[in-house]
């Protein structure tokens, strides 16, 4: 099954340039204003969007996306409008928009209505942190039926046996978590990132993988494309944000992106 996101991770690696994969959570601070965020990312040299929806109780986010999900509920976000968000932006651009979603708001959903709806609006697949391979049987289904792709995640404490289940059962990459503990922005990245990638090039010669976690500056971004096929930024791009607005944003994902190019 052909995956838009991998096609161009692929592309990126073999160019050369590699890849920078960008979080912006939907409905932060509003709907509408998101929507801008997203596109301004995309057009200032993201690769792939990760769109996050904001969730009460964010057990892997750092304080800094805690605090930009909490806004959003508080500004009345409903799940059923990240489908009008991909929507909105696969229809002004091209970038691949991976949902990033903790699973329970997809079973209150519904995991099959989840699924057509995301594709109906032109969504790539689902990045899900909480979710393994092992227990994902419905998602698996239903992603199949609706050619969406599905990012499960390896961490340092992953065995051989799982690090080798989320390359065969994920489509686009295996998303690499670099660090123990929460998102958020570090001086330096995790020396255990380049372990956790290269458990992945032993379980998969073909599969990509991209390291998130911890990811804040240019030569960050650089380093980490040295070795995986994609940088993952999420803190960096909310605080551009909250500190600058729309413009503060662009320039930031212009500065990551351009240490690719």
């Amino acid at each position: 099954m052909s995956s838009k996101t991998a096609d161009v991770i692929k592309a990126r690696k073999s160019s050369g340039k590699g890849s920078l994969i960008g979080y912006f959570p939907a409905g932060y601070p509003t709907l509408e204003k998101s929507v801008e965020a997203a596109i301004a990312m995309c057009e200032n040299g993201v690769d792939v969007l990760e769109l996050g929806v904001p969730y009460s109780d964010p057990v892997m986010d750092g304080l800094v996306i805690q605090q930009a999900t909490e806004q959003a509920l508080e500004n009345g976000f409903k799940l059923k409008q990240v489908f009008d968000a991909v929507k909105q932006i696969t229809a002004a651009v091209d970038t691949p928009v991976l949902v990033m979603t903790y699973w329970n708001p997809v079973i209150s959903y519904g995991v099959e209505k989840f699924a057509h709806d995301l594709a109906e609006a032109g969504g790539a697949g689902l990045i899900t942190p909480d979710l393994i391979p092992d227990e994902a049987k419905e998602w698996l289904e239903a992603s199949d039926k609706y050619e969406l792709d599905r990012v499960f995640l390896t961490a340092p404490t992953s065995t051989p046996e799982r690090v080798k289940n989320a390359c065969d059962l994920s489509r686009g990459f295996v998303y690499a978590v670099s660090t123990m503990g929460i998102t958020g922005t570090r001086e330096s990245v995790d020396d255990l990132a380049k372990q956790v990638v290269e458990s992945v090039r032993n379980a998969s010669a073909t599969q990509n993988t991209a390291v998130g976690i911890g990811i804040s500056s240019a030569s960050q971004v650089l380093e980490v494309n040295e070795y995986a096929d994609g940088a993952i930024v999420g803190s960096a791009f909310i605080r551009a944000y909250a500190d600058g607005g729309v413009e503060a944003l662009a320039t930031k994902t212009a500065e990551l992106a351009k240490a690719l190019n």
